[in-house]
C-alpha cells in the first residue's frame, strides 16, 4: 500500500465528538459488540452490492465470492475485519466516519442524563456502528475502495478517537473495506482466536454472509488457510423450531441496528398460495427518536429468491406500522426490481396486505396474552398506531380493537381502557362512547363538560395525544356504536339517565320555565359577544360551572383547529356556542343585575374563562387581566 502526498487532517464533527465518549464509557460493560457491530456494517456493505451490481456486473471485479475476513496479530496487537462489499470513495468515507447525519442527532444527544446504563440504553436506539470500535481500540485505521473505481482511488482514514482524523489517498488493488483496530493495552484477550469466534457465534452466526477466520492445527497453529466460522444461512429461511429465541434477538439487533433486545416478533413462511414468500417481523421495545422526523425513511429489507434487492423498502408496510423492522424473502417479484418499479408491481398489494395481518395479529396475540408487553408497546407506539383508523380503512375495525385510552373510569393518565371493555361497561339505555378531546390529560380531566357524567356515573374517554381528534373524524363508530364529543352537540339526556315518563315530563318543564325566565339575559349575552360566539343557550351538562363552550356536532373541535394552524393549514373560524348553568350563583347574579357596564365586563369574563376551561388562548390577555383587576378593586372597595 502506497500513500500519496494528498493527506489532510479534519476535525470531527461536535455531534461525533460527544457521542465518541458517551460510547466508549456508556456501552465498556458490554464491549464485545464491537465486533458484531462491525460485522454488521461489512454485512451492508456487500449487501449494497449486490444490489448496485444487478444493474452493473461490472462492479464484482471479477470477484463475485463475498465475504468477510476477520483475523488478528498478536504482535501488532491489532484486529482485521475486511469485506468485498460496495467499499467508499474519499468523500463517501468523510460523510460516513466523520460527521453523522442522521435525523434526530442533536435531540438523541440532548435527552442523555450521564447515567451509563441509561445513556446504554438510549444508545441502543440510535445506533452506533463503527464508532464502537473506540471501546476496545485507541486507535482506528480504515482502508477502502469503492467498487467501479480504480486501484489509485483507495483512501486511508485513521484516527486515535480525539476529535481528529486523517484521511489520505492510497493504491487499494481489491474493492472493499478493511478496519483495522488497534487495541488497548488491556484488551488483548480479543487476540484469540475462539474469542473472535465465540463472539462471531453468539452475535453473528445468522448472517448469510460467510465469516471467514484463518484455520488453526490442533496447536492453534496457522495453516495458511481460511475457513468459516458462521452458518453463514439466512436465519429466516430456516424452520422455526430450529431457531432458538437468543438467534431471532440477535438478528433483529442486526436487522435494525438496536442495542436492544426487540418486544416481540413474527416469523412466517408462505408457499403454494397465490404469492410465496418468507417474513420475520419484528415490534422494537423502544420507539427510535426519528420516529417522528418526516424525512427519515422506515421499511424493510427486501430479499428476492434469497438475493439481497434494498433497504428501508416502505412500500410493505403503511405509515402507521412504520415502526416494524424486519425482513420480506419472495419469489414474486423479478431481481431486477427497483424502488420505481415496486410503485407499481401487481404483487405489492398482495404482499401488504398479508405482512399487515401478521403484524395486526402478532399484536392481537399481546393485547390478548400479554397485557403487559402490550401496554410497553402502546406506550411506545400508541400515538403511531392511532393513525390507522384513517389509512387503513380495511382494517380500521381490527385497529380500534388495539386502541388504548385513558378515561374517568381510572384515576392515571394511562392509556390502558380498549374499546371493547368501554362497551362492556356502558349503561343499559346508553347508546353512545363518549369522549372528550384537550391539549393534556389534566385539562381533559378537570372539563366542565364531564360534570353531568361525573355526577350519573358515566364513563367518559379522555383524548390528549396531539392526533385523537383527527383518529376520531376516522372512527365514527365502533361495534355498533356511534362515538360523541361531549363538547359538541346538544345532549339527550334520556340517553343517559334512566326517566320515567312523568319525570320526563317535569323536566321538560323546569326547562321551557327555566327558558323563559332566562331569555332576557341570554339575548343581553348574546348582544354582549357579537361575533365571538354563535349562539347562547341553557346548558344541560353542566352542574357545578357556570358555563362552557361547545361546538356544533359536526365542527371541528379546538384541539384540532389548532394543530391545523400550527401546520398552516387554511382552517375556516368555527363560532362556539355559549351555555350557561341556570342553577348556579355566578349566573344567577348576573341575570338580576340591573348595571349594564359590570354585566358587559361580566359577560366577557365569563366567555374567556369558558375559553380557557377548552384550552383555547385568550383572544386579548391584557384585556382580561384589566377586567379581572377592576372588578377586584371593586369587591375590595365594597368591603372598606
Amino acid at each position: 500500500m502506497t500513500i500519496d502526498a494528498h493527506q489532510e487532517k479534519l476535525n470531527f464533527q461536535a455531534e461525533v465528538k460527544q457521542l465518541l465518549d458517551i460510547v466508549v464509557h456508556s456501552l465498556y460493560s458490554n464491549k464485545e459488540i464491537f465486533l458484531r457491530e462491525l460485522i454488521s456494517n461489512s454485512s451492508d456493505a456487500i449487501d449494497k452490492l449486490r444490489f448496485e451490481s444487478l444493474s452493473d456486473p461490472a462492479l464484482y471485479e471479477s470477484d463475485s465470492n463475498l465475504a468477510i475476513h476477520i483475523s488478528y496479530d498478536k504482535d501488532a496487537k491489532t484486529i482485521t475485519i475486511s469485506d468485498n462489499g460496495i467499499g467508499m470513495s474519499r468523500d463517501e468515507i468523510v460523510a460516513n466516519l466523520g460527521t453523522i447525519a442522521k435525523s434526530g442527532t442533536r435531540e438523541f444527544l440532548s435527552r442523555l442524563s450521564g447515567d451509563q446504563k441509561k445513556d446504554s440504553q438510549m444508545i441502543g436506539q440510535f445506533g452506533v456502528g463503527f464508532y464502537s470500535s473506540f471501546i476496545v481500540a485507541d486507535k482506528v485505521t480504515v482502508i477502502s475502495r469503492r467498487a467501479g473505481l480504480g486501484k489509485e482511488h483507495g483512501v486511508s482514514w485513521e484516527s486515535t478517537g480525539n476529535g481528529e482524523y486523517t484521511v489520505a489517498n492510497v493504491e487499494k488493488t481489491s474493492r472493499g473495506t478493511d478496519v483495522i483496530l488497534h487495541l488497548k493495552t488491556d484488551e488483548e484477550e480479543f487476540l484469540n482466536s475462539w474469542r473472535l469466534r465465540s463472539v462471531i457465534t453468539k452475535y453473528s452466526d445468522h448472517m448469510n454472509i460467510p465469516i471467514l477466520m484463518p484455520k488453526l492445527t490442533e496447536d492453534e497453529k496457522l495453516t495458511g488457510e481460511w475457513e468459516t466460522v458462521n452458518r453463514a444461512t439466512a436465519l429466516w429461511t430456516l424452520a422455526k423450531t430450529s431457531i432458538t429465541d437468543e438467534q431471532y434477538k440477535e438478528f433483529y439487533k442486526h436487522v435494525a441496528h438496536d442495542f436492544e433486545d426487540p418486544l416481540a416478533w413474527t416469523h412466517n413462511k408462505i408457499e403454494g398460495g397465490n404469492i410465496d414468500y418468507i417474513s420475520l417481523l419484528y415490534l422494537p421495545a423502544r420507539a427510535p427518536l426519528d420516529l417522528w422526523q418526516r424525512d427519515t425513511h422506515h421499511g424493510l429489507k427486501l430479499y428476492v429468491q434469497r438475493v439481497f434487492i434494498m433497504d428501508q423498502v416502505e412500500q410493505f408496510m403503511p405509515h402507521y406500522l412504520r415502526f416494524v423492522r424486519g425482513v420480506l424473502d419472495t419469489t414474486a417479484l423479478p431481481l431486477n426490481i427497483s424502488r420505481e418499479i415496486l410503485q407499481d408491481h401487481p404483487s405489492i398489494p398482495k404482499l401488504r396486505s398479508a405482512l399487515v395481518r401478521h403484524v395486526l395479529d402478532l399484536l392481537e396475540r399481546l393485547a390478548h396474552d400479554d397485557t403487559k408487553k402490550y401496554a410497553a408497546f402502546w406506550s411506545e407506539f400508541g400515538a403511531v398506531l392511532k393513525e390507522g383508523p384513517a389509512e387503513d380503512f380495511a382494517n380500521r375495525a381490527r385497529i380500534a380493537n388495539l386502541l388504548r385510552f385513558a378515561s374517568t373510569d381510572q384515576d392515571s393518565e394511562e392509556q390502558i381502557v380498549a374499546l371493547a371493555d368501554y362497551v362492556k361497561r356502558m349503561k343499559p339505555n346508553q347508546k353512545k362512547i363518549y369522549y372528550i378531546s384537550a391539549d393534556n390529560f389534566n385539562s381533559a380531566k378537570s372539563s366542565p363538560h364531564l360534570e353531568i357524567f361525573r355526577k350519573n356515573n358515566i364513563e367518559v374517554l379522555l383524548l390528549s395525544d396531539r392526533i385523537d381528534e383527527w383518529m376520531i373524524n376516522h372512527l365514527a363508530e365502533f361495534d355498533g356504536k356511534s362515538l360523541q364529543s361531549v363538547a359538541k352537540g346538544d345532549l339527550a339526556l334520556d340517553e343517559l339517565v334512566a326517566e320515567d315518563p312523568q319525570q320526563k315530563q317535569e323536566e321538560e318543564k323546569k326547562q321551557q320555565e327555566q327558558q323563559h325566565e332566562f331569555d332576557n339575559l341570554i339575548q343581553k349575552i348574546k348582544s354582549i359577544l357579537g361575533g365571538d360566539i354563535k349562539d347562547v343557550r341553557l346548558s344541560n351538562r353542566l352542574t357545578s360551572s357556570p358555563a362552557c363552550l361547545v361546538r356544533d356536532q359536526n365542527a371541528i373541535g379546538p384541539q384540532m383547529e389548532r394543530l391545523l394552524k400550527a401546520v398552516g393549514q387554511q382552517v375556516t373560524e368555527v363560532k362556539p356556542i355559549l351555555e350557561l348553568n341556570p342553577q348556579h350563583t355566578i349566573v344567577r347574579k348576573l341575570h338580576a343585575l340591573i348595571d349594564d357596564e359590570r354585566l358587559n365586563e361580566w359577560t366577557h369574563i365569563l366567555y374567556e374563562e369558558a375559553l380557557l376551561a377548552e384550552g383555547s388562548p385568550l383572544p386579548d390577555p391584557a384585556s382580561f387581566v384589566q377586567r379581572v383587576n377592576k372588578l377586584w378593586i371593586e369587591m375590595f372597595a365594597n368591603q372598606t
